[in-house]
Parts: structure tokens; C-alpha cells; sequence
């Protein structure tokens, strides 16, 4: 068996008999994995702290055909975000940003762009960045990449384009926009303003603002937080467990 050396987030941990661990990370490369740490407990050269929740560390493993689980050798740490598990609402929502990764992406699918996604947001988080901006920016762009990307460039019903002119009601059963001719705003099909579209717009496309300071107006907050939680419960068809402890 050939080994891998992937740089990894750890996204959940299971205790095993008297010193085994079974870790499920999320690599670079290789998408999300699980894998068995034989004496990993007890060992103290092969895994030295690098297999908590949400560390980034650099696993190196093997994989056998037709085994669900890969064997891991070895992890070094690379970064420990430890906030993220002594704070409460930081924990709640990297676990939430965690669960949503787990559910769009099935094991061994491969995609760097959600992988550097989720080291960003854990590391921005870690920071003391803005948590409501950093749930959305996660949540826009986390599904597209899934696949579930919500179209705004015209409505959903009519076709007509939409200019950036004017409110917009998002209909979650759709997957995009709709015009007010074609649909009136409820709690059900919530409207966007031409800034909160243009907004998520970005967003879906990978915005991050890397020379300026992580910031959404708390309008455009307001605006996507109702649409971006309809479109996920629609989407996966359900609620996420970890979106109670969010508020």
C-alpha cells in the first residue's frame, strides 16, 4: 500500500477499545476521509496533538481497495485553533461548518476549494473575526461548491434579467430569484435588496477579503441569513443538528 501525505482538518474523533482512535479529516487533495489510529492514545512520537477537532495538521496515511477505512502512520500539527474548542459559540459554529462539509461532500470526493474554504473560516473564526459574516460567507459558498448554488443573475419564473434594480424574492423551491411580477415577498420566500444579491453573488463566487477587514452590513446579514436557511433545509432536506445551537 502507498502512502499519503495530505495536509488535513480533523472534523471528528472516535474513541476505540484502550488506545485507538478513529478520525474523520477532510484533505486537501483527497477529499473527506476515515481513518483508524492504532495507539494513538498512548503514542507520543506518532501523533503529538494533532488530532483534536479542527486542528490542521499533516496526516500521513495508507489505503487498501474496497476498505472504508484508511490506516493513518503518523499526523504532524500544523495549526491548533484552540478558541474554536474552549469558546462555546465558536464551537458551535465550526461544528455546524463541519456538518454542512460532511453532508455536500461524500467520502473520498475531492475538492481543494472547499478544503481551503473550511481552513479559512476555522482559522478566521479562531481570529475573532465577525461570526454572522463568517456564517454566511460559509454557507453561500459551501453550497455552490456542494453543488447548489442559488441563481440570481434573472428570475426563476419569467426569465427576465435581473439588473440590480429593485427587490427580489428568493423561491427556495426554484433555486434562485424571482421578480416582484412574479412573486410577492413572505417569511416563506423572503426578498433581497439589489445590495444583499450583489452580495451573495460574490460570496458564491469565493469573495474573501483578503487586504480588508471581514465585514457584512448587518442589513445584508439580516437579508441572507432567512434565504441561506431555506435554501439548506430545502436543499439537504433537512435541518442540520447543529444549527439549534446557532440561534
Amino acid at each position: 500500500m502507498k502512502a499519503h501525505v495530505s495536509p488535513s482538518i480533523i472534523l471528528r474523533i472516535k474513541e476505540i477499545g484502550e488506545s485507538d482512535l478513529v478520525v474523520t479529516f477532510f484533505s486537501a487533495d483527497r477529499g473527506r476521509l476515515r481513518g483508524i489510529a492504532k495507539g494513538a492514545r498512548r503514542s507520543r512520537r506518532r501523533f503529538v496533538n494533532c488530532l483534536d477537532h479542527f486542528c490542521l495538521s499533516t496526516l500521513e496515511y495508507t489505503e487498501k481497495p474496497g476498505r472504508d477505512l484508511c490506516f493513518l502512520q503518523s499526523g504532524k500539527l500544523l495549526e491548533n485553533f484552540p478558541s474554536l474548542r474552549s469558546d462555546y459559540t465558536l464551537l458551535s459554529l465550526a461544528s455546524y461548518m463541519v456538518e454542512l462539509a460532511e453532508i455536500l461532500f461524500p467520502l473520498r470526493v475531492a475538492d481543494s476549494a472547499m478544503f481551503e474554504l473550511l481552513k479559512k473560516c476555522l482559522g478566521a473564526l479562531h481570529e475573532g473575526k465577525e461570526k454572522e459574516t463568517l456564517r454566511v460567507l460559509f454557507e453561500a459558498r459551501a453550497m455552490t461548491l456542494g453543488g447548489y448554488g442559488i441563481q440570481l443573475h434573472g428570475c426563476s419564473i419569467c426569465k427576465r434579467p435581473y439588473e440590480g434594480e429593485g427587490r427580489a424574492v428568493f423561491k427556495c423551491e426554484r433555486g434562485g430569484i424571482a421578480c416582484l411580477k412574479c412573486a410577492r415577498e413572505t417569511a416563506d420566500t423572503p426578498g433581497m435588496n439589489p445590495l444583499s444579491v450583489g452580495t451573495l453573488d460574490r460570496l458564491q463566487s469565493g469573495w474573501w477579503p483578503e487586504h480588508a477587514s471581514l465585514h457584512l452590513e448587518e442589513e445584508v446579514i439580516q437579508e441572507l441569513r432567512p434565504v441561506l436557511a431555506r435554501h439548506i433545509e430545502y436543499r439537504i432536506g433537512r435541518r442540520l443538528k447543529t444549527s439549534t445551537s446557532l440561534g
